[in-house]
């Protein structure tokens, strides 16, 4: 006897059931049944990423680098710290790089103008702080005091946005201060310091902070000081575009402003 219309349906779809789980059995299977899908495995980022960031943001950037890999374990984040200007003048030259973080327009500027970067995004600001060593033997207490003879200071070259910012300062308090030294970045400036070789250098707030006991921080009050905009942008050459577009996202994000904002930062 034939087996009736209804049985045979029946049968069909037992059939196709079974094949589709047996299909669903073997995709999973391949993989040891494990879902390695970019979207099972979280956001799918990896690779190496390297950052070029001003100098002033070497603690931060660390700390926030540290963080974005646990995030992100299959992504590999390596820091380029310098000058701005000698990153712009690297990312420009070919250097790689994926993501630049400036510390100051005119910076970020060149490498834009040089079609490496494009809708920079400015996402802090700093301003200038006198740091001595601990022991302040030259009893350096006002920005005036720089320009006596007597006191050794150390400042950042004019290329550097540290210098550029420091001869505003100079310039806007008619100051005329002759520096013993030009260091070709704000950490420079700040070793110096802390290794007693000069009476005073010219920082950023944010680095003296950092310095913590090393240093003797003197404010120089708002009305006096001047203050630098930084800017991040993924470099256009990038070969890991995904990742260097998240590192921005997440220093853009509040996490990220926080962690600035506790490292001294002010908001842009």
């Amino acid at each position: 006897m034939s087996p009736s219309p209804r049985s045979s349906r029946r049968l069909a779809m037992v059939v196709l059931a079974g094949f589709v789980a047996l299909v669903a059995a073997a995709c999973g299977s391949s993989s040891g049944g494990t879902d390695t899908s970019p979207s099972a495995s979280g956001t799918g980022l990896s690779g190496d990423v390297t950052v070029s960031a001003a100098s002033s943001l070497t603690d931060v950037f660390t700390q926030l680098g540290d963080q974005f890999m646990s995030d992100h374990p299959g992504v590999k984040v390596t820091f380029n710290f310098a000058s701005s200007s000698d990153l712009a003048e690297q990312i420009v030259q070919g250097a790689p790089a994926d993501v630049f973080a400036s510390a100051s327009d005119s910076t970020m500027q060149t490498v834009v103008d040089a079609g490496d970067a494009s809708r920079p995004t400015t996402f802090a600001s700093n301003s200038l702080e006198i740091a001595t060593p601990p022991s302040n033997s030259a009893h350096v207490s006002s920005l005036s005091d720089l320009a006596s003879p007597d006191v050794s200071v150390a400042v950042c070259t004019p290329e550097a946005p540290c210098g550029a910012a420091t001869q505003a300062l100079f310039d806007e308090n008619r100051l005329d201060v002759t520096p013993v030294t030009q260091e070709p970045d704000v950490r420079s400036v700040l070793t110096k310091v802390t290794s007693d070789e000069v009476d005073a250098g010219v920082v950023y707030v944010t680095d003296v902070q950092a310095a913590g006991a090393d240093v003797h921080g003197v404010p120089i009050p708002a009305a006096k000081n001047v203050s630098t905009n930084y800017l991040i942008a993924p470099v256009s050459g990038s070969t890991n575009q995904a990742s260097a577009n998240a590192f921005v996202a997440f220093v853009l994000s509040p996490t990220g402003q926080h962690a600035l904002e506790q490292a001294g930062f002010a908001q842009p």
